[in-house]
């Protein structure tokens, strides 16, 4: 049995952030239903790569684990089929436009939690529904701009850069996962549920760490450190005699170890090293020591070499190095269902791990099943079918 068996979560949500939460909860036993309206998740078409049935990538890493159902929302007949959805739902998720749900007589205020008192309501927005940005539509790029991660991200005498992943929706989207947790915890003691918000633009400003604690300290901006870190040295990328090596060292033991196995043992000896601070503020200096003592080792030996020793480090692999390392085999965090590949949930429970059971599905898959199971008549669902307010994937 899973974590989350017995669960049932209604994802209205499109692109990532809503569709990385729901997809986390089904990964750990809930019965996720993904309703799209006639022209589906835009993020089906987000591509190439496309699969052979024409899914995009971008759209089948976040939606497993989920059966499809095609209903036109904008339509009456699609809304009271929704409600009768949410009639045994536990979780509601929907990244809709604010007060789209209000102008559609579903507020959660006025409308679901006086008619479903248990349903929990997950709502992932750009900037929230009020406040200056209040109500805009937000996409993570633009979010990063707004929030401050672009003008930290890049060399020092560079462009600011967005982060090369969307940073943004994946912090929200597990925000969101969070949020849900909670309170389906509190609802245990209080019976009732309640609304939960995951804005992009709050998550970046949550990423910025440490920026964002040191610019409360001092009030200054931080400038852009390329790949370096603003409080620890040696925190950087560093050449040797063949690709560069990345280094984490973040205590006094780690950088005389280093020292030491580099055999350049009065670097952790010279003043300007002996602590973080002073590694910190001596950083140009130290990183041109160290690349000169690395100029003698290549950068996989140079990794082992200090791995051995507890010394934090990596060799900077491509994406195919990284997903086809024999680590990542033996976490398990490639994900297979039939032939279909993903990434697995980073979350190892010991009793109650994640399971894989169902691959993304086409828009509207599970339509009739769904519909079947919320107790609508076989006449009720063909005349759904026939109107065009549910469609069904031949």
């Amino acid at each position: 049995m899973a974590s989350l068996d017995g669960l049932k979560v209604v994802d209205l949500s499109r692109v990532l952030g809503g569709p990385l939460c729901a997809q986390i909860l089904g990964d750990h036993g809930a019965d996720v239903i993904k309703v799209e309206g006639p022209m589906g998740d835009e993020t089906r078409t987000w591509g190439p790569p496309f699969d052979e049935v024409g899914m995009a990538s971008y759209f089948a890493g976040i939606n497993r684990n989920k059966r499809t159902v095609c209903l036109d929302l904008g339509m009456q007949q699609g809304r009271e089929v929704l409600m009768q959805l949410l009639g045994d739902a536990d979780v509601l998720i929907e990244n809709f436009k604010i007060g789209t749900l209000e102008r559609w007589g579903m507020g959660f205020d006025d409308v679901l939690s006086k008619r479903f008192p248990r349903l929990i309501h997950c709502r992932v927005t750009g900037f929230g529904g009020t406040g200056p940005l209040g109500g805009l539509p937000g996409y993570d790029a633009a979010v990063q701009a707004l929030g401050g991660i672009m003008s930290i991200n890049g060399d020092p005498e560079g462009e600011a850069t967005r982060v090369g992943v969307p940073i943004v929706d994946v912090t929200t989207g597990l925000s969101a996962v969070i949020g849900v947790l909670l309170a389906l915890h509190e609802r245990e003691r209080s019976g009732r549920g309640q609304s939960i918000e995951s804005a992009l633009y709050d998550n970046a400003l949550f990423s910025l760490y440490p920026h964002s604690i040191n610019t409360l300290f001092t009030g200054r901006a931080p400038v852009r450190s390329g790949n370096g870190h603003p409080n620890i040295a040696p925190y950087d990328t560093y050449a040797t005699a063949t690709e560069p090596i990345y280094l984490a060292v973040g205590n006094n033991g780690q950088f005389g170890r280093l020292c030491e196995a580099v055999q350049r043992s009065d670097l952790a000896a010279d003043p300007r090293y002996a602590t973080n601070a002073q590694r910190a503020v001596h950083r140009f200096e130290l990183k041109r020591d160290l690349e000169a003592a690395f100029s003698a080792f290549e950068a996989q030996p140079l990794f082992e070499r200090l791995v051995a020793v507890g010394v934090p480090c990596g060799v900077i692999h491509n994406v195919v190095e990284a997903l086809n390392h024999p680590h990542t085999a033996h976490r398990g965090m490639v994900a297979r269902i039939g032939t279909f590949k993903s990434v697995a949930s980073p979350v190892k429970l010991s009793r109650t791990p994640a399971s894989y059971r169902a691959a993304p599905q086409e828009i509207g898959a599970s339509t009739v099943q769904v519909l079947r199971e919320a107790g609508l008549t076989e006449s009720q669902i063909e005349q759904l079918l026939a109107q065009g307010v549910a469609l069904q994937r031949k």
